[in-house]
């Protein structure tokens, strides 16, 4: 593995670590202000979206 790719692949784990931290506590926000609680879970959906476009990239390398 060339250090490019497990540079980005360390940076994948760690997105995808950060997206699970939000995704815990996404419920909880909901449920006291339903407007914060959308923004995270657009917040989210972004993150998942970029971690799969960089996984790609990642393979490709």
């Amino acid at each position: 593995m060339t250090a490019r790719r497990a540079e980005l692949s360390s940076i994948a784990s760690t997105l995808n670590e950060l997206t699970d931290r939000i995704s815990a506590i996404t419920d909880e926000v909901l449920a006291e202000d339903e407007s914060a609680g959308a923004g995270l879970l657009d917040a989210e959906r972004s993150l998942r979206a970029a971690n799969r476009r960089l996984a790609t990239v990642v393979d490709r390398l």
